[in-house]
């Protein structure tokens, strides 16, 4: 039997024209392509004749496979001898539980990469005009998860370090949880007129921006009808996206 091996490949932001040229050759060559929600269609296309395509895809209150079969899956294809590409948006690294991925193919002696791709809390602001760092005006940048559960008390975010000591934030999957994010931050010190951008399908034909400050944005963004999938971004940076606004 031949040995199989798994990719773990960051798709990027949505655009399929920001997939890596490494990344679009590990779709290429694939045996079995196990691809998340807010893969393009456009990069499945490159399949190979006979490719198997399976859907692993997640969204609030709705699961494909849950992530222990994906794991099951990915170590079963590969013990069957074939190449598996795990296709997942943005960075695999970001969000992704693609380090979970990568260590039960570990612990089984299964092959693998590990392929980096662009992830949304840069990609997104970009296309919206917004640079996530800017000289003189944000020397910082921080990565956060926007769903965490504080009503269960499971709230690690450190909020008075975010508030204080960053300049711009962006918060992935933030937009269901957008007025703890923004009560948050002002409790622990951050102005409230910090400007605020939600980004809905970042890099997608069909992005929308919308743009507020810390109290205003929650009802910005529910007059917009803003939902899933979006990017929030914390940060006087987004005042830059008046002077080079330039996709949308």
């Amino acid at each position: 039997m031949n040995e199989g091996k798994v990719y773990i490949v960051g798709a990027g932001p949505g655009d399929p024209k920001l997939i890596t040229v490494y990344g679009l050759e590990c779709i290429q060559k694939a045996d079995v392509i196990a691809y998340d929600r807010l893969i393009n269609d456009d990069l499945i296309k490159h399949a190979k004749k006979g490719a198997e395509l399976i859907y692993c895809g997640k969204e609030p209150g709705k699961h494909g496979l849950i992530q222990e079969q994906i794991h099951q899956l990915l170590v079963e294809k590969a013990l069957q001898g074939k190449v598996v590409t795990r296709l997942k948006g943005g960075d695999p690294f970001v969000f992704g539980r693609g380090a979970e991925e990568a260590n039960v193919l570990a612990e089984h002696d299964i092959p693998y990469e590990i392929v980096p791709g662009i992830t949304a809390g840069i990609a997104a602001p970009l296309y919206a005009g917004i640079p996530v760092t800017y000289r003189h005006l944000a020397s910082s940048f921080a990565i956060v998860t926007g769903h965490g559960r504080a009503y269960k008390g499971e709230d690690n975010v450190h909020w008075e370090a975010l508030a204080k000591g960053i300049d711009t934030i962006a918060f992935y999957m933030g937009v269901g949880n957008l007025h703890y994010i923004c009560e948050q931050l002002m409790k622990h010190g951050k102005d409230p007129k910090t400007p605020v951008a939600v980004i809905q399908w970042g890099t997608y034909r069909k992005q929308k921006t919308v743009i507020g400050d810390l109290t205003s944005i929650e009802n910005r963004v529910k007059e917009e009808s803003v939902t899933h999938p979006a990017i929030v971004l914390v940060g006087e940076v987004v005042k830059i996206r008046e002077q080079i606004q330039w996709f949308e």
